[in-house]
């Protein structure tokens, strides 16, 4: 089942740092490190957050997030 692309923006705005937006598409081994450096230091989940709002962020099969 595709994930929504709306979900997807919000959780990456407001706890994009936590990488929850990576748990919620499948990918748990990005999410984890997410976790672990806050983003990257904020950087990661800022480019993440892009990716998401110009559509090229896919989930865990690769599939693009429905809108």
């Amino acid at each position: 089942m595709a994930k929504s692309w709306i979900v997807a923006v919000l959780l990456c705005f407001f706890l994009g740092v936590l990488g929850v937006h990576r748990f919620y598409v499948g990918k748990i081994g990005t999410g984890i490190l997410m976790l672990i450096t806050l983003g990257g230091f904020g950087i990661w989940a800022l480019i993440d957050f892009i990716m998401i709002l110009i559509g090229k962020f896919t989930d865990k099969q690769g599939q693009p997030l429905a809108k």
